[in-house]
């Protein structure tokens, strides 16, 4: 491949360490595609004879089928997808596959190759969380009106709707749809044709390729376009993003699914057992999505590092850019799929819930809000006399609509006898009704939304 510039060959460290055969194989779709519409572009252009491209064409359509049947072998002195196809391209069509690279390097095919997965990929992502927020808004209408604890710091705080707490998780994956359609945009221009690094003296149609691949331009320069890995960065940061939500997410499953909770039941086919303790029901697929979730930011650092200090243009150390990016993907990928199936198998134990959300005073912002709209007291005094009623409440064990109107006058004499209208978890909940609130008839709207928006069937 190097010509006559050297006496030997590679030593076995060098042929290990350069060769990326091994993980950029995966880029052989992308690689034949490319290809492809660059030898159809040099024929276009009077380059190469139609007969070559039509020979080229062909071989590169038996070489995709082979690889599509067999697998893409691995040749470590061929180094790359990009040789192991030409290698194998010469030897079904003979020398006239060395036209091929006529006004091309590696560097603007890997670039090119590189952008084309990524962009497959986002597709694909944005396909399998448009089906998550489908799942989580299916749900959603179910549990419109499903009651249960809202919590700050993990404590009860106030009541909430079941429905409106997985809408949140619509909304996460909502902003992470918008990252990865936004990163797409950036990526999509096409490098092929930037060569090494400083374009090339053959009168290629640069628009002509990028049209064919489904590109909205060209790059306009050359050194950032062998360069850049910015959509990578994006891909990652978007995902990185992604996996957060996907965490938080699988953890309310994980606590949810405990016996203290008792809030759903896992799907089995998303749980599994124990070795020892026969009664185990573990959320080990929840599990797994939270830790994936470092090893998906991990990929991002580690692109970062690599490519914190490059001049430019190509360097040896970007060989490093895809492990992290086709891992992240990967796991991402999984973890939506995991999350998807969660929540369409969840089973919501909607007493358990109810009887949470009774617990712990989770009514006394009602209590302050009616002292402060029917009494016309200072929210700050109202907050005070309603510290006081908890108190009370806890010392005799009872809930705060169990207090007689007596005891809860003789904190306040303007309290009366309409203040246990707002006392009930369910009035609690209705009473949220400033939009994006947690009443059942806000939950239901935001449905209605959602399934208009994206065109969701019921």
């Amino acid at each position: 491949m190097w010509g006559g510039r050297f006496a030997e060959g590679p030593s076995a460290i060098m042929r290990e360490i350069n060769a990326s055969i091994p993980f950029d194989k995966l880029l052989w779709r992308q690689d034949i595609a490319a290809s492809k519409a660059h030898v159809a572009m040099l024929a276009a252009c009077k380059i190469v004879s139609e007969d070559d491209a039509a020979t080229i064409t062909g071989g590169l359509d038996a070489v995709a089928a082979e690889y599509a049947s067999d697998g893409v072998p691995e040749d470590w002195d061929l180094e790359d997808i990009h040789m192991t196809t030409e290698a194998r391209l010469a030897e079904i069509v003979g020398p006239v596959a060395g036209r091929l690279h006529t006004a091309r390097s590696r560097n603007d095919q890997v670039a090119t190759d590189f952008r084309l997965w990524v962009r497959d990929e986002t597709d694909a992502l944005v396909d399998a969380l448009t089906g998550l927020q489908r799942a989580l808004v299916n749900r959603a209408g179910e549990h419109a009106g499903t009651i249960m604890p809202g919590f700050t710091h993990l404590q009860t705080a106030q009541p909430v709707t079941l429905g409106h707490h997985l809408m949140a998780y619509y909304e996460m994956i909502g902003r992470d749809l918008s990252r990865f359609r936004d990163a797409r945009v950036r990526l999509n221009q096409s490098p092929l044709g930037s060569a090494a690094l400083a374009g090339t003296g053959f009168p290629i149609d640069r628009e002509m390729t990028a049209q064919a691949l489904g590109f909205d331009g060209p790059t306009s320069n050359s050194l950032d376009a062998v360069s850049d890995r910015d959509f990578a960065l994006d891909f990652l940061g978007s995902a990185s993003q992604c996996a957060l939500h996907l965490s938080r997410l699988a953890e309310e499953f994980v606590i949810w699914a405990s016996q203290p909770f008792g809030f759903v039941r896992m799907p089995d086919t998303l749980s599994t057992g124990s070795s020892i303790m026969p009664q185990k029901k573990n959320p080990d697929a929840a599990e797994l999505v939270r830790g994936h979730a470092g090893r998906i930011v991990g990929c991002q650092m580690a692109l970062m590092m690599t490519m914190k200090g490059l001049p430019l243009a190509y360097s040896k150390d970007m060989q490093d850019d895809k492990p992290p990016v086709f891992e992240a993907a990967a796991l991402l990928q999984l973890c939506v799929a995991a999350m998807t199936g969660m929540i369409d198998g969840a089973d919501f134990r909607e007493d358990r819930m109810r009887q949470a959300a009774e617990l712990g005073y989770a009514t006394a912002t009602d209590l302050a809000d009616w002292l402060v709209r029917e009494a016309d007291i200072p929210f700050r005094e109202a907050h005070h006399i309603t510290g006081a009623a908890v108190k009370l409440a806890e010392r005799k064990s009872a809930a705060l609509d169990e207090l007689s109107l007596e005891e809860l006058q003789a904190i306040d004499e303007r309290i009366d006898e309409r203040v246990y209208a707002a006392l009930s978890v369910e009035a609690s909940v209705a009473a949220r009704n400033s939009y994006g609130g947690t009443a059942p008839e806000q939950v239901r709207a935001r449905v209605a939304e959602a399934r208009s928006k994206s065109g969701m069937e019921t």
